[in-house]
């Protein structure tokens, strides 16, 4: 073989970690990934069902991406001239990294940040300079904003994974006035939060905002992901850099009628807001624990040193949630998702058995 060359990308490949997926644990009340159970499992059937009956998988799924584009568009009411899709956030992001970043590229970003952009970046060889959060998770937007001039890129997710911090709406958006290259914010949590960027697009043309269906939908098995961003950019992404047909028929036709009946997203949404302050309330009872406000679907605390034996513990209860471990100054992370109210009563529970 040439110069060994596949021998020694397969090599670089495996010095990689990856992006960390959590612990499998059969039959467990899972609490680990911020997925949303709080919409019913009877409307994601409904809407799949329905789906199927007006799909026919034997044909590629012209003009669907136009049709799902369009049903994005009545409901972010935003032109749909600035609105591309993917196979969930990630692909989006992934195709953004890799034919807008380079070697030479300076990406900016919080530590911690999504897993997923972090290992991309690492994979591609992309420069990358985090700044940390501080002792209570929060980030100073100065510290970023005076960085940023040294860089190409900015990525933040808002609200963050997995501290759930969001910045002041002003702050960040004289961040991105501020800042001449390109600006990735990442609203995959959105929702949850106070507010959205999507609407500044319109006037700044280095601004990408990047969504999804997975969190507030529920729909993270099918795999909708979107960005709202100016038309060059968007019309250049869809025609040139996305795949002919990224996402299945299944999933645009579900997707569509999922928007459609958006009313279910936003009472499960107020839903997910009341838990997630009723879990910092009862865990911040508790002296063990440093919890943090969150403006997220989930809930990040640390432990300290009995992080892993209150992980462990819990999964012996058949309760998953994420052991992060480190972050910053923090030594024993840990995050859970904000669930229905039974299941996080269970987790309470649970906690109160373990500390009370």
């Amino acid at each position: 073989m040439k110069n060994d060359w596949f021998e020694k990308k397969v090599k670089e490949f495996s010095l990689i970690v990856g992006y960390q997926k959590p612990e499998l644990i059969s039959d467990a009340l899972k609490l680990d990934s911020n997925e949303n159970y709080v919409i019913s499992k009877k409307f994601q059937q409904d809407i799949i069902s329905n789906a199927q009956k007006i799909s026919d998988v034997r044909e590629y799924p012209l003009g669907g991406i136009e049709r799902l584009i369009d049903q994005l568009s009545k409901f972010l009411q935003i032109p749909s001239s600035m609105i591309g899709v993917g196979n969930g956030s990630d692909q989006i992001l992934d195709l953004i990294l890799s034919n807008f970043a380079s070697k030479e590229t300076k990406v900016l970003t919080s530590n911690p940040t999504f897993g997923f952009f972090e290992e991309r970046c690492k994979l591609y060889s992309i420069p990358m300079t985090a700044i940390p959060f501080s002792s209570d998770m929060t980030l100073d937007i100065q510290e970023f904003s005076n960085q940023s001039k040294d860089n190409d890129i900015l990525y933040l997710d808002s609200p963050n994974n997995p501290t759930g911090f969001q910045f002041k709406k002003n702050d960040l958006q004289k961040l991105v006035t501020s800042f001449d290259g390109m600006i990735i914010i990442d609203e995959a949590y959105g929702e949850f939060g106070d507010y959205s960027l999507a609407d500044m697009v319109k006037s700044q043309e280095n601004l990408i905002v990047v969504q999804t269906l997975s969190k507030s939908f529920g729909l993270a098995g099918l795999r909708l992901g979107y960005f709202i961003a100016n038309k060059k950019f968007t019309d250049g992404f869809n025609r040139v850099l996305q795949y002919p047909y990224p996402v299945s028929t299944l999933t645009i036709e579900s997707g569509i009628l999922a928007l459609k009946q958006s009313d279910q997203m936003k009472d499960a949404v107020e839903i997910i807001k009341e838990e997630r302050q009723r879990i910092i309330e009862n865990i911040r009872k508790y002296d063990a624990f440093e919890v943090f406000d969150s403006k997220a679907n989930f809930v990040l605390f640390d432990a300290h040193g009995s992080y892993k034996r209150i992980y462990d513990a819990l999964a012996e209860q058949g309760i998953s949630i994420r052991k992060l471990g480190k972050i910053g100054k923090h030594e024993g992370c840990l995050r859970v998702t904000v669930g229905t109210k039974e299941m996080n009563s269970k987790f309470l529970l649970a906690i109160r058995d373990l500390l009370g």
